[in-house]
């Protein structure tokens, strides 16, 4: 049996929304227990689950998805699975598989589409994120495709696509969407200083910065929003539980796709769940058939409400504050760093601070950020009194030159990438063929006198 996902409206209210979980949850546990993980787990008899017991099954943990590496949560025969993807986080030796059916993938584009980004034939994509081995960008790239708009595949970890052929691209085909991290529009006006112009000349058409994979404070969104003239967008998702997880509704909102993920707030110091609050965001997916998870925790510290949206969607809202283990304590309380970051974007721009680092030591913060010479003492002196008075902790700061932190030759990096040539002139260096480390070159020969006669 083919089971639709619901449309926004398609609910009465939370209330309805609650329905909707108790209506899936028999349907979700069943299609998990044909894993040989939850099958392992549940032994020979699949548990009846409602929202009363949901939370005596034990949390799906990273951990599990690694120790299961490649197949042991897949719930469907191999012949239908469609793609595979890893977290762009996995580190060396420690892959966390993703998989997907073509079925996934369209509930996928279809969550994807509800976010206010409005994509049509008229706009030019350019798709500023990792390819491989994440999901986003193929899912960026499919809607895009989708809506007729003309798609621009700049690889994000591309070491042809630098930083000034995205300029270039931005410019010379009149981009009028991109989709990239937060981080990077902060990289390209970095590039757009070293030759001496503003960032908008360089992106004349561009409307809207659909920002993914970092968390994003206003401050942040405001410094986007100036340096480009464009609005931005925050999409908010993970490799593990299908990509896109949460979206803004056109009241500029980030709202949590409750309808096709029932979500828990974890309290890391009880390991006791509730409804909404502040903690480590856990997931039941609702419709995922490749890799159903239940009670999956994802490690990201939110806060989740359910305070009604002047838009009308019955759908909680979303803070995503970052990685619960990246956080620190400052002034007995948990900090990520948007937090910091909102002290540092909400310096007059005039300052030109684009880049910072931070250091938690003993209960105080050390912050380093790049100022020129002629903004260093203002911008540490502001920046410190601004982290005080948002943090309410000691935070000491200091200005460094520019290429400190970032690379000035990374950014003015012209692409070297070509393909190989394994035939070319005496004295042609040209040939684009990198040998790994440890690997011999090859020498040119001397003719032996044979062959010289």
């Amino acid at each position: 049996m083919v089971h639709i996902p619901p449309s926004i409206g398609e609910w009465s209210g939370f209330d309805g929304l609650r329905a909707l979980w108790r209506d899936r949850l028999p349907a979700v546990v069943r299609a998990a227990a044909n894993s040989d993980f939850y099958r392992s787990r549940f032994g020979p008899d699949v548990p009846r689950v409602d929202l009363e017991n949901l939370a005596d099954l034990p949390l799906t943990t990273k951990a599990d998805l690694r120790a299961n590496h490649p197949f042991g949560m897949v719930a469907v025969a191999r012949r239908r699975l469609a793609s595979y993807h890893e977290s762009s986080g996995t580190s060396l030796g420690q892959a966390t598989a993703s998989f997907h059916t073509e079925a996934d993938w369209a509930e996928m584009l279809d969550r994807f589409r509800r976010g206010r980004y409005g994509l049509t034939e008229d706009d030019t994509v350019l798709v500023r994120v990792p390819y491989a081995m994440v999901t986003i960008g193929h899912q960026v790239h499919a809607a895009a495709r989708a809506a007729g708009a003309l798609t621009v595949p700049a690889d994000a970890r591309s070491t042809a696509m630098t930083y000034r052929r995205v300029l270039g691209l931005l410019r010379d085909l009149r981009v009028t969407v991109a989709a990239a991290l937060p981080t990077e529009p902060l990289l390209w006006a970095a590039c757009a200083r070293l030759t001496g112009s503003a960032p908008r000349d360089h992106a004349p058409a561009l409307r809207t910065l659909i920002a993914t994979g970092e968390p994003l404070s206003q401050a942040r969104r405001r410094r986007i929003t100036h340096l480009w003239g464009c609005d931005v967008a925050l999409s908010y998702g993970n490799s593990e539980c299908g990509s896109n997880l949460a979206g803004e509704c056109p009241e500029g909102a980030l709202h949590l796709w409750a309808d096709r993920y029932l979500p828990e707030i974890l309290d890391p110091a009880t390991g006791t769940a509730a409804p909404e609050g502040s903690g480590r965001l856990v997931l039941t997916t609702l419709y995922r058939e490749a890799m159903p998870l239940l009670r999956y925790d994802t490690g990201d510290a939110v806060e989740l409400s359910y305070e009604p949206c002047p838009c009308g969607w019955a759908l909680p809202r979303v803070r995503v504050l970052g990685r619960w283990e990246q956080g620190v304590t400052l002034g007995g309380r948990r900090v990520y760093a948007c937090d910091v970051e909102e002290a540092v974007y909400s310096l007059p721009p005039d300052l030109g601070v684009l880049f910072w680092r931070a250091v938690e030591d003993r209960g105080a913060l050390r912050v380093l950020i790049e100022a020129a010479d002629s903004a260093a003492g203002d911008a540490a002196a502001a920046l410190r009194a601004g982290l005080e008075r948002h943090l309410g902790a000691a935070a000491e700061v200091e200005a460094v030159a520019p290429g400190t932190l970032v690379s000035l030759e990374e950014l003015a990096r012209e692409s070297h990438i070509a393909k190989p040539r394994y035939l070319s002139s005496a004295g042609d260096d040209s040939a684009g063929l990198s040998y790994p480390a440890g690997a011999p070159a090859p020498q040119e020969r001397v003719p032996s006198e044979g062959a010289r006669r």
